[in-house]
């Protein structure tokens, strides 16, 4: 093998030339992105949280941390919307080309109760976090 020959195999056993050994950049670092903030709440995301009070059971809302909110009941088809806070103590969803704003009252491990904005009325949601397992009770056929 000739000297050039050899150093070049030298220098790409090394990985001189190849970018995979450069040090990393400072924005390399993982950090917060701007829909992490908007969906990130402890205490909120990545539960179920099912209806307290109602004529109709199994209502339940799970805010998902990316950004999907799925809405369920037990007679109803369960709805899938993007939801987002829009401060640390309020959040908005979508549903049906509506936004829907909602405050968060109060938040705890047990309780989420959230006040609703629905034009210029204001309704309060208590909720709890589920039980598992729970199934749905029959509802009565019409």
């Amino acid at each position: 093998m000739t000297s050039k020959a050899a150093l070049f195999a030298l220098l790409a056993m090394w990985g001189v030339g190849s970018t995979s050994c450069l040090p990393a950049f400072a924005e390399d670092t993982p950090t917060e992105t701007a829909t992490d903030a908007k969906t990130s709440k402890a205490g909120l995301v990545d539960r179920v949280w099912t209806k307290a009070d109602g004529d109709l059971p199994g209502v339940m809302k799970i805010f998902l941390s990316d950004g999907t909110l799925v809405q369920d009941s037990c007679w109803e088809t369960h709805r899938l919307s993007a939801w987002e806070l829009t401060s640390d103590s309020a959040l908005k969803w979508n549903e049906d080309g509506m936004d829907i704003n909602a405050d968060i009252v109060s938040l705890t491990d047990a309780e989420l109760v959230l006040s609703l904005k629905l034009g210029s009325d204001a309704v309060e949601e208590k909720y709890v976090t589920a039980t598992v397992p729970y199934v749905c009770p029959d509802m009565p056929k019409g």
